[in-house]
């Protein structure tokens, strides 16, 4: 491990990566801290301290924990990667809906170019209905956007605006993270947002009474036993035995070799997690537009937080596990291949059942898998129901899940790229 530390940075390309992610996720913190022109730095101390609003816990928690605590301090990043993450969810699911997009994404780098042009529309669309909304959520707070004798509708505006280009200077770094840096930027942006707020979650939870801090040690010891469990949901597979058949090419024998189909438990990683949390928390979205309506507040309560949350959130992770898993992996185009290439599976004919064998046995891994998520995500939900303990909020099993998920797919991206150079793997 350490070796493999050394060569990453004896590797003057792959250090220039790192540095290079490093460099942005520092730029990203700095821009979080960076408050919208003409708002007080009282209302700022106000928002972020005043742990009864819905900033603090409810609706709008999760938001907050993925801005990295931008939203809570009215800076220029309040909208966070929210609207991205949104615009992508939604162009995943047009791509299963609609047909030409579907086929648009099967057009290889020249397709995924344009629906990725596409994803960028949307975020601008989104980010301007979230920064109106999130304009009235900050006048709730009393929080005046006035100076200078201007009219109040120009730093309205001048809000909007800013945030708006927050979102898409955001959704930019991420980009520019994950084609010249190391790792996929929108993951690591929420990776990033997470750690950002754990140290203040730690020193909440801990700084009350004596059993506060016994809470506190415990949550820690069944997050490192919880972390094991992920790390080996993350890397198990299903290998599916298949076999070669022998055929001449000129005068050598091709083929006769055993190999196996690998076929990942949790193939859809964290990604039903963050779609399930950002269709819940829409809703909550979309109640900052209307602070004084009783019924849309508490629509959007209802659907945050409480027993009709954890329900749905089981319901809709185990959707997305099946949905995104269909969407990455395809047995009929892998059952295809395999009889393309003079392979097949032992006891199963080529062709459709060779794709149903494939697609029984993707269901079969999909559901313990999928359910094992709804677990995580939903127990500490509970748990803080309870207890109200900051530390489980700001560090829940779903920022576990996105914490080791991230770090997992960032270290096997560098050990592909020590190998290109000819060294050792980085986890022996």
């Amino acid at each position: 491990m350490l070796t493999g530390l050394k060569n990453t940075f004896r590797i003057k390309e792959l250090r220039g990566k790192i540095l290079f992610t490093v460099a942005m996720l520092l730029l990203y913190r700095i821009g979080a801290h960076l408050p919208v022109p003409g708002i007080p730095f009282q209302g700022m101390l106000g928002l972020s301290l005043n742990s009864g609003n819905s900033i603090a816990g409810g609706a709008m928690a999760l938001l907050n924990l993925f801005s990295g605590g931008a939203l809570s301090y009215v800076s220029v990043f309040s909208l966070g990667i929210m609207p991205y993450i949104t615009s992508s969810i939604i162009m995943q699911l047009f791509q299963g809906i609609i047909p030409s997009l579907h086929e648009l994404s099967r057009e290889g780098e020249v397709g995924q170019t344009k629906i990725t042009q596409y994803s960028r529309y949307l975020t601008l669309g989104l980010g301007v209905l979230n920064a109106i909304g999130y304009l009235f959520l900050f006048k709730s707070f009393g929080i005046s956007f006035t100076g200078a004798g201007a009219p109040e509708w120009i730093f309205d505006v001048m809000v909007v605006g800013t945030l708006v280009g927050g979102a898409m200077l955001i959704m930019w770094i991420g980009e520019l993270i994950t084609q010249h840096g190391i790792g996929n930027g929108m993951s690591l942006i929420i990776f990033a947002n997470i750690m950002a707020g754990l140290p203040k979650a730690i020193f909440r939870s801990s700084s009350g009474s004596t059993t506060d801090m016994v809470l506190t040690a415990v949550i820690f010891v069944v997050i490192l036993c919880v972390i094991p469990l992920i790390v080996y949901l993350e890397r198990g597979q299903r290998r599916i035995p298949v076999q070669y058949a022998k055929r001449v090419v000129g005068r050598r024998i091709m083929g006769g070799q055993s190999t196996y189909l690998p076929i990942k438990v949790n193939t859809a990683g964290v990604v039903p997690i963050i779609f399930a949390s950002a269709l819940l928390y829409f809703p909550a979205q979309i109640a900052v537009f209307f602070p004084n309506v009783a019924w849309v507040q508490a629509f959007a309560n209802t659907l945050s937080t409480g027993w009709v949350n954890w329900l749905l959130n089981v319901l809709m992770i185990v959707f997305f596990a099946y949905f995104y898993t269909s969407m990455v992996f395809n047995p009929d185009d892998t059952a295809d291949n395999l009889k393309k290439q003079g392979g097949f599976i032992p006891g199963v004919r080529p062709g459709k059942a060779t794709a149903l064998y494939i697609k029984n046995a993707l269901n079969k891994i999909t559901l313990p898998s999928a359910i094992f998520l709804a677990l995580i995500a939903i127990v500490p939900s509970m748990v803080f129901s309870f207890t109200n303990n900051q530390l489980i909020q700001a560090f829940g099993g779903t920022s576990v899940l996105i914490m080791v998920g991230v770090v997992l797919d960032t270290l096997a991206k560098i050990e592909s790229q020590l190998k290109m150079y000819d060294y050792e793997s980085f986890f022996k």
